[in-house]
């Protein structure tokens, strides 16, 4: 991948990473309204935890391109391949590491 590439490939995921929090975000201010259903509250603490959890690591990833060090496994610190972004863009471990 050139480096004129892979900053569009960079640019064009910040954008998609940047709509997914913006989406992610509203759901979570949806699911935290109060409906007054006692029989939902179970599974709409499920949903919360699971929402918050993808804000925060979208918010990661985010932050991580701001910084200059999006895509450096956190582990061991190699770079990630760009098909494992591609698939989990919010990744912070290279495969070797996550297992």
């Amino acid at each position: 991948m050139t480096i004129e590439t892979q900053s569009q490939w960079l640019t064009d995921l910040r954008v998609t990473l940047t709509d997914d929090h913006a989406t992610q975000t509203a759901r979570l201010t949806e699911l935290t309204a109060d409906t007054g259903d006692p029989g939902d509250a179970h599974t709409r603490a499920a949903l919360i935890a699971a929402t918050r959890q993808n804000v925060e690591r979208i918010a990661d990833a985010l932050r991580a391109m701001a910084e200059g060090r999006y895509g450096a496994c956190e582990a061991c610190g190699t770079q990630i391949p760009p098909e494992r972004l591609q698939v989990v863009p919010h990744a912070r471990r290279c495969v070797p590491c996550q297992r």
